[in-house]
């Protein structure tokens, strides 16, 4: 029955070359939409403050940190990649920034975790060595 539906539908009437309609559809994939930068924002909060493979390697970002952390991922890839797409003329030219900007959203916030880890890293054993000197003084 549903086929019969189908065939019984009227089938839309096909735009004339000169209506005004069809032309004034416009599609623009960069730059993204605040909507669309807010959920990457919150993905980033996820990643960085989640149970993710990231962050059993590097180490997790307390909540209160990841947010203004991600906020700046995100905004420096998206002012590298208008600096660099700028205004894409062409659908082409819009993927080629989009991507480009999704590469340094995961360049940046891999950079990001690395230096937290390495931070962490270096001030892990001045922390250390503070508690073993007393332990060989009071001996």
């Amino acid at each position: 029955m549903a086929t019969d539906e189908l065939a019984a539908a009227p089938a839309p009437a096909p735009s004339a070359p000169g209506d005004q309609s069809a032309a004034a559809f416009s599609f623009s994939i960069w730059p993204p939409t605040q909507r669309t930068r807010d959920a990457v924002v919150r993905r980033l909060v996820e990643t960085l403050a989640g149970d993710t493979i990231l962050c059993k390697r590097y180490g997790a970002v307390p909540a209160a940190d990841a947010e203004p952390a991600a906020r700046a991922i995100e905004a420096e890839a998206f002012d590298a990649a208008a600096a660099t797409g700028g205004a894409a003329a062409s659908v082409e030219e819009g993927i080629e920034a989009l991507q480009f900007y999704s590469k340094e959203v995961s360049r940046r916030l891999l950079d990001f975790v690395k230096s937290r880890a390495a931070d962490a890293k270096a001030e892990a054993p001045s922390e250390e060595a503070a508690p073993a000197a007393a332990e060989g003084e009071a001996a």
